[in-house]
């Protein structure tokens, strides 16, 4: 790939130093993604700009105008404290025609409501835990289709935001509380979802039309019988991660059918959401075969080392390959600018 002008779009707060020399694993892992997307990019050999950002887009069109980058690089996961603004920045991207990476408006506008994603599957007939969605200041009333245990989640929070073994709940009292407690820490609607058990299963999907899935991934605890739930702690605690012996890694013994039938419906969630780019399906795979869709997840993390890397790694795919490969997709992307 030819040398290009990046501009690397990140949280002010997590704009990454130039070296890890002097910082501590907890530090670095509060921006880890950026660093290693950021640093790989100029080890390639492109011109790196990287604009930290919060709650002002004018930054954004200073930086265009004066550079004129062939690409931005899209790492920004909220705007003005809000997750749900960052489909906001890359439409502001599209009307100022300036191509970027990963997923277009739209398709994170979809994705990211929970609810809405549930909707559009169902129409499109792919198999979702049934459902049901509290809004905040209403009574928790139970509808009968929906049996226990059931799983409780904000409908638009990410990263696991408000995610515990208590969200798994077993009756009414419980469901009431927990849906009380989503409301009070994440201020949006609670998301009640009937708790599938089975393999938690974790498919990247990297493309604009043409789509690759890349291998299948698993998350098992190696230490502990509770239920397997990629909680906050989970994902982010070092300490309970060994406590649980969480790991993550290709799925084994995965027959040649079923392996076909995931990837056939992770690319027509990918389809169905109009996704581009690249996202993350979140599956839930029962015992006797069946798969479940859990959550679509447009932009996921790009950290070296981290699961959806490392999937394309074990597809041939280097960490400078990905990111060559998403820039090349952020390029071709047929945004309505273009058309």
């Amino acid at each position: 790939m030819k040398q290009l002008r990046v501009l690397a779009l990140v949280a002010e707060n997590l704009v990454p130093p130039d070296s890890l020399e002097g910082h501590s694993e907890k530090e670095i892992d509060e921006w880890k993604t950026e660093f290693d997307v950021i640093s790989t990019l100029r080890e390639m050999g492109h011109q790196v700009e990287v604009l930290g950002l919060s709650d002002d887009l004018t930054p954004i069109r200073s930086a265009i105008l004066k550079r004129s980058p062939h690409i931005a690089f899209m790492l920004l996961e909220e705007f003005h404290g809000v997750v749900t603004y960052d489909q906001a920045i890359v439409s502001y991207l599209e009307l100022m025609r300036q191509p970027y990476t990963g997923c277009n408006p739209r398709g994170l506008l979809l994705s990211k409501d929970k609810a809405l994603t549930k909707k559009i599957l169902a129409f499109h007939r792919i198999p979702s835990p049934k459902f049901t969605v509290f809004p905040i200041g209403r009574k928790v009333i139970r509808p009968q289709k929906l049996k226990f245990p059931i799983f409780v989640k904000s409908v638009i929070d990410d990263a696991s935001l408000a995610i515990s073994q208590s969200s798994v709940v077993y009756d009414d009292q419980e469901l009431a509380d927990r849906v009380a407690f989503v409301h009070e820490h994440t201020l949006a609607d609670a998301l009640a979802e009937e708790f599938i058990e089975g393999r938690e299963l974790y498919v990247g999907v990297v493309g604009n039309d043409r789509l690759q899935t890349l291998p299948i991934w698993e998350l098992w605890f190696n230490n502990s019988d509770q239920p397997i739930i990629a909680t906050r702690k989970v994902k982010w605690d070092r300490g309970y991660q060994e406590k649980l012996g969480v790991e993550t890694g290709p799925a084994k013994d995965l027959s040649e059918a079923t392996q076909k039938q995931i990837a056939r419906v992770c690319k027509k969630v990918y389809k169905a959401l109009d996704l581009s780019g690249y996202a993350r399906m979140d599956l839930r795979l029962r015992p006797e075969g069946k798969v479940y869709v859990l959550e679509a997840n447009a932009n996921p993390n790009l950290s070296y080392g981290e699961d959806f890397a490392e999937s394309a790694e074990k597809d041939g795919l280097s960490y400078e390959d990905l990111i060559s490969k998403l820039i090349g997709l952020g390029l071709r992307y047929r945004a309505p600018w273009k058309m």
